[in-house]
């Protein structure tokens, strides 16, 4: 049976939004018609990836990172994968500018940096996949 879990949204990637959205007002309101264009795609681009990304767990013992319509997919074979781990960038005290799921895979030392909405669920579900495969 398949899995799919959802992305969260990251404080940076809200602010990106902000951003762009701004700039597409400023040359809307400037009558520059070229730069409108060109931040309403990438802000169109931007917000179907981020609405589509979803992570998924198949039956058939793969991961599939989906990142949307207009992006790349990757497909990770669960016998590739070497860890499953937590990990956080900059911390002040307790708090960590951002929250991520760190998977690493194949021979070369490759990473992938998920942002599961429910963290401890996508770990314990890959985890106990990974020990399933792992027996075989």
């Amino acid at each position: 049976m398949n899995r799919i879990f959802h992305a969260r949204i990251a404080i940076g990637q809200y602010l990106f939004l902000v951003l762009t959205t701004i700039i597409v007002i400023y040359a809307m309101w400037m009558q520059h018609a070229v730069m409108a264009i060109l931040f309403m795609l990438l802000l169109v681009i931007a917000i179907e990836r981020l609405i589509h990304t979803t992570y998924t767990l198949t039956a058939d013992d793969r991961l599939l990172l989906f990142y949307g319509r207009f992006s790349r997919s990757e497909e990770i074979s669960l016998k590739d994968i070497i860890s499953v781990e937590r990990a956080s960038s900059m911390k002040i005290g307790r708090f960590a500018v951002m929250r991520y799921v760190l998977v690493k895979y194949g021979t070369k030392g490759k990473c992938a940096v998920l942002l599961p909405v429910k963290e401890d669920m996508f770990i314990k579900t890959l985890t106990n996949r990974l020990n399933e495969v792992k027996k075989y």
